[in-house]
């Protein structure tokens, strides 16, 4: 059976390989609950048949007259069901962000005309309420939790008449491969939400060209833990690749539970994004601090030797025997810390520093970084599982069936059937983002090393010029600088002006241990980042690093910064990429500061 929808992976899992546990998920009581490809089959249908009842779907295909369904929810297997039930309707999903800021919230749900929301809990709900007087197009909401006054979304299942589930199969099956299956609006770190449209087309396309991918480790059976946001493309289209393939989801209870919920589940595979894996291993290089004596010695021994890692060379016996001692003696405990059976970590999002990377590595966790953005649904390019096709400090090879150029002034474009479909109501926005060949423009400068292997050197509209008149391009001097322990982020500034700067949020657990050492006595951490010695710590940093640069390059003056960078804060996107607008106006003064 070649699948041409999406929903199709439900009747491809029962024929193939049936699930105990196609969906599980830590419910009341703290117990794992099993949601059977049988049972998610029927609970499915009935939710679909139910939104067929309420008035959801009919004839008209177009893209206008579409009904819209917003979703705003923790990872959950209702999420999946909701999203697989709307489908069979002919309706479009329109997922929300949690975190998305209330006025946003009230912008999309007018600019898509939603008719109903799903939501979580009671924060989600309240939410939502307090702006529908202003969105007129809302006929109800529905709560996963059982919540008083509130509609519960089980109650659809029951209003389903027998012409009803006729009326569905009529449905599903007039669904064609070309048709919108949700519109993602992405924050951006700028203006006004866009309203991506894709296709069962652009995501079943790049769901079978991604599959070889994760076939090369992954087979069914195997479990995968989710938690990155469903929200986002990348997890959902991955979730697509698990339903298709039989291996079984399992959704952490939240960001909190990570570490535990590893250890229960005892994943194959996660997806993830750098800023967590960075997070993992500060929280690793914490308890090693903690160590004493020989065993302190042994563990840092094994990540020198860890951090010396190359990927498709070999480096002698004596460097392979070291590497198996560092294995068996500390790695080996940092795989059971993931569960113990991980196979492979796929990161993507962000840039993923190469220190992690081969640290990673060498304990045998595959770290797999790829690239893609929400338009091109979304993976362009992936390193792979076998060494010959990963390549440290690249995206890796683009995945077949998309078309990659680089352009004349290094802008990374795109062609393929995952390119969207367009962003909703913007003609405008669409054209100026795929030109008359087809070819979507990311935005993103890169090469291709050795001919195959992609590079990200830059976003192309923050290269920036100085007041001299030389570029600058800021990721690859954050990422390098982000190397340092004590630099948890940072943004590189200095558009117009004479030299560059940047702001830097210090990685405060690494630095409290630092000042200790130092005999440094502190009340706040606002008094930290002032502290004389600890901005000549930083400053030793910083020169250091500057070496690896040109000149123009260099950053000459920076503000330490004492509150760390957040979504809820409004610095970071949903995806925790930097809002540099927003941190530049929030750091106005800071930034003065460094060019008095």
């Amino acid at each position: 059976m070649n699948p041409t929808r999406l929903f199709d992976c439900i009747d491809i899992q029962l024929a193939k390989f049936q699930q105990e546990a196609m969906f599980a998920a830590k419910e009341e009581g703290g117990i794992w609950k099993k949601y059977s490809t049988a049972e998610v089959k029927e609970t499915v249908d009935r939710l679909a048949a139910g939104l067929i009842h309420l008035g959801i779907g009919g004839n008209d295909m177009s893209v206008e007259k579409r009904d819209k369904i917003a979703i705003i929810s923790n990872n959950r297997p209702e999420w999946m069901m909701l999203d697989l039930a709307v489908q069979k309707t002919g309706a479009v999903l329109v997922p929300i962000y949690p975190t998305l800021a209330v006025n946003e919230l009230e912008f999309v749900l007018n600019d898509a005309a939603v008719k109903l929301v799903f939501v979580s809990d009671q924060e989600l709900y309240d939410k939502v309420q307090s702006v529908r007087s202003k969105v007129q197009s809302v006929h109800a909401v529905f709560t996963f939790d059982y919540l008083q006054p509130s509609l519960h979304w089980k109650d659809i299942l029951s209003k389903a008449t027998e012409n009803d589930f006729k009326t569905l199969a009529v449905s599903a099956q007039s669904i064609r491969y070309e048709d919108m299956v949700t519109i993602i609006y992405t924050s951006g770190t700028t203006g006004t939400p866009k309203g991506v449209m894709l296709s069962h087309k652009n995501i079943l396309s790049n769901v079978l060209s991604s599959t070889p991918v994760f076939a090369e480790f992954c087979v069914p059976g195997d479990k995968a833990l989710s938690f990155l946001p469903l929200n986002h493309i990348f997890e959902r289209m991955v979730t697509y690749v698990y339903l298709f393939n039989g291996v079984s989801i399992w959704y952490a209870q939240n960001l909190d539970t990570i570490g535990d919920n590893l250890k229960e589940v005892q994943p194959s595979v996660f997806t993830t994004v750098p800023r967590l894996l960075e997070k993992v291993y500060e929280r690793i290089m914490g308890k090693g601090q903690e160590l004493t004596g020989l065993k302190k010695k042994l563990f840092f021994w094994a990540v020198d030797v860890g951090s010396r890692f190359e990927i498709n060379k070999n480096q002698g016996f004596l460097y392979n025997l070291q590497l198996a001692i560092a294995n068996k003696l500390i790695f080996k405990k940092w795989r059971e810390g993931l569960g113990g059976k991980v196979k492979a970590i796929v990161t993507g999002a962000a840039a993923c520093q190469v220190r992690l990377l081969r640290v990673f590595t060498a304990g045998k966790v595959v770290i797999m970084e790829g690239y893609g953005l929400t338009e091109t649904s979304p993976v362009i390019a992936v390193n792979r599982f076998t060494e010959k096709n990963r390549k440290f400090g690249t995206v890796g090879p683009t995945i077949e069936g998309v078309d990659v150029l680089i352009a004349e002034d290094g802008e990374i474009c795109c062609k393929g059937d995952n390119v969207m479909m367009g962003y909703y109501k913007r003609p405008d926005l669409t054209a100026e983002v795929i030109d008359k060949d087809g070819y979507f423009h990311t935005g993103d400068i890169g090469v291709l090393e050795q001919g195959r292997f992609l590079k990200i050197t830059d976003r192309k509209k923050e290269i920036f010029k100085t007041s001299g008149g030389k570029y600058v391009a800021p990721q690859p001097i954050e990422n390098k600088m982000k190397e340092s322990k004590f630099i948890e982020q940072m943004i590189v500034v200095g558009p117009e002006r004479k030299f560059a700067g940047a702001l830097i949020v210090p990685s405060f657990d690494n630095l409290k241990v630092w000042a200790a050492q130092n005999n440094i006595s502190f009340g706040t951490v606002h008094d930290l980042v002032r502290n004389p010695k600890v901005l000549e710590m930083y400053k030793h940093i910083v020169e250091e690093y500057n070496q690896q640069f040109n000149h123009v390059e260099q950053i000459k003056k920076f503000e330490l910064c004492a509150n760390e960078w957040t979504v809820d804060g409004g610095e970071l996107t949903p995806t925790l990429k930097l809002k540099r607008k927003v941190i530049m106006e929030k750091y106005r003064d800071a930034i003065e500061r460094i060019y008095l």
